[in-house]
């Protein structure tokens, strides 16, 4: 049996423990006192509050489908839901409407003039090249230019704070719902529903929410909480951590710890590294009015907020006391200050409980990220050294798509 050393606990650290543990000698150390890494929750007032985004499983792997159920009980521990979101809609003259997700399935929710300027946009777009270079223009291009300044525009740029020209288009496999024009038209003639975008159905789990799939994939495994690793270093074909000698480390953090992790091993990447660029969120926690909905869009320039994700909608034991929470998501930093005014702007009269910021988050990739990551990771394989995750990887990935990639370097390893 290999002695492999796992450094990070969120999904990927112990998605790949998980798999290996079996066949060898596995140590997981985090930095942290409990488990969950980007999945973590706490408990305030008795609700359940998603520290960082809003947890939720599905996948389209079928062997991350297996994997994952072969921890859990399906029927009995998990609620299985239809994703049902929306866009909220200020028009000019001040009034709101909820427009189900995706928007340019429900285009006959907007006024008429707008829905003939929608119709004369795709029909300019129909048949044409759709390569695009840059998100503004593949927004344009997929959904034209009414649609791209009412919606995709201001929401997006709330999300990236940066203009949408400057932002690449490698993050976006299956982020987004990719209708053609013909398909844009039939599902708003036929007020057809899309259901083929990813966790537009999910499962949550009745209790807990996703700190409990961390509790519980952290069973079993040898996990060393309050244990920050600070440097690593190969000595007589054996990495060294915390004083023991191991033959493989597995990577779950962010690469942009490598350089002191490492030294002159990653010399040649340093300034690379030191460039990528990130967003980090400020969520917060609000007792909110009741609702029908999952998540919740925020085109309206009145407040810097993007989203709401009504948690206290995914499993009712989220809620205590019959209230009804969810957290409201706003790119970067936020005082407390600045919450509190801005709240008073969004839609359902949230009440301030709590807030939690967290650094990294959205990980920005430019046109040359992949194939340096994949050369790095390449570098470090040739000494067992190997990088997993989020922010390791640098690819805006979701839990289900980090369990998917730990199934894969588990083949290689």
């Amino acid at each position: 049996m290999r002695k492999i050393a796992i450094i990070g606990a969120g999904i990927s650290g112990l998605s790949i423990a998980q798999i290996l543990k079996n066949n060898h000698d596995v140590s997981v150390f985090e930095t942290e006192v409990r488990p969950g890494g980007m999945i973590k929750c706490d408990i305030v007032d008795g609700n359940l509050f998603h520290r960082t985004g809003g947890h939720v499983f599905n996948t389209k792997r079928q062997d991350v489908k297996e994997w994952f159920w072969s921890f859990f009980d399906k029927d009995n521990e998990f609620i299985n839901t239809v994703r049902n979101s929306a866009v909220h809609y200020v028009n000019k003259r001040d009034e709101e409407t909820f427009i189900p997700y995706p928007i340019e399935n429900h285009s006959y929710y907007f006024d008429e003039t707008i829905q003939k300027e929608i119709i004369r946009d795709w029909l300019d777009i129909a048949g044409t090249q759709q390569n695009s270079d840059n998100f503004e223009d593949f927004l344009r291009k997929r959904f034209g230019n009414t649609l791209y300044d009412i919606y995709f525009r201001p929401y997006n740029e709330k999300v990236w704070r940066n203009s949408l020209k400057n932002v690449p288009l490698d993050w976006l496999e299956g982020k987004l719902p990719m209708p053609s024009v013909e398909e844009m038209i039939f599902n708003n003639m036929n007020h057809i529903e899309e259901k083929n975008f990813v966790h537009s159905t999910f499962f949550y789990p009745i209790k807990g929410g996703s700190q409990f799939l961390a509790n519980r994939l952290s069973e079993g495994l040898n996990i060393i909480y309050g244990k920050k690793i600070e440097r690593t270093y190969k000595e007589n074909d054996k990495w060294i951590i915390d004083g023991n000698a191991y033959d493989s480390v597995i990577f779950c953090g962010n690469i942009k710890q490598l350089p002191s992790l490492l030294g002159d091993r990653i010399s040649p990447y340093v300034s690379y590294i030191d460039d990528l660029k990130s967003h980090g969120t400020t969520a917060v926690f609000c007792e909110i009015d009741k609702n029908p909905y999952s998540w919740l869009y925020l085109p309206s320039q009145q407040h810097h907020s993007h989203r709401i994700i009504c948690t206290g909608n995914f499993s009712p034991s989220n809620n205590s006391d019959n209230k009804m929470t969810a957290t409201i998501e706003f790119t970067d930093f936020i005082s407390k200050e600045e919450i509190i005014s801005e709240l008073s702007f969004i839609p359902f009269n949230p009440h301030y409980l709590t807030h939690h910021y967290e650094k990294y988050t959205y990980p920005i990739q430019q046109k040359d990220t992949r194939e340096m990551i994949s050369s790095i990771n390449s570098d470090l394989m040739k000494d067992d050294f190997y990088l997993l995750g989020r922010f390791a990887l640098w690819e805006y990935a979701n839990m289900d798509v980090c369990m998917g990639m730990a199934l894969d370097l588990a083949k290689k390893i």
